[in-house]
């Protein structure tokens, strides 16, 4: 199963996201959940990178499925709305696939 955890302040903005493991979903031999959940993850880390200047780190296992992505600095409107579609993309694979594939929690920081 994916874990996703999302880090978000006081004001409901999101400031962080983290997913780990694999979903272990086959569909002729290939774990689509997964792939879904790489492709919207890496490609908002790139679009923060490629269209703000807001201040972040993030980490990529491939092996274990990990990805770690927080803000640390000042969230721009650009990216807090790549965020809001990144949440709502993989929570729309939640409810497409099931909580037994991916798994998503809110943690306030």
């Amino acid at each position: 199963m994916i874990c996703v955890t999302v880090f978000q302040d006081s004001h409901k903005q999101t400031t962080g996201l983290e997913c780990r493991g694999h979903a272990g979903f086959d569909a002729e031999g290939r774990d689509i959940i997964c792939a879904a959940v790489s492709a919207l993850t890496l490609n908002m880390a790139n679009s923060v990178e490629s269209f703000t200047h807001d201040p972040f780190r993030g980490e990529v296992d491939e092996e274990s499925g990990g990805f770690s992505f927080h803000f640390t600095g000042e969230v721009s409107r650009e990216s807090r709305l790549l965020m809001d579609s990144l949440v709502l993309g993989l929570t729309q694979i939640q409810e497409s696939y099931g909580n037994e594939y991916i798994a998503i929690e809110v943690k306030e920081v």
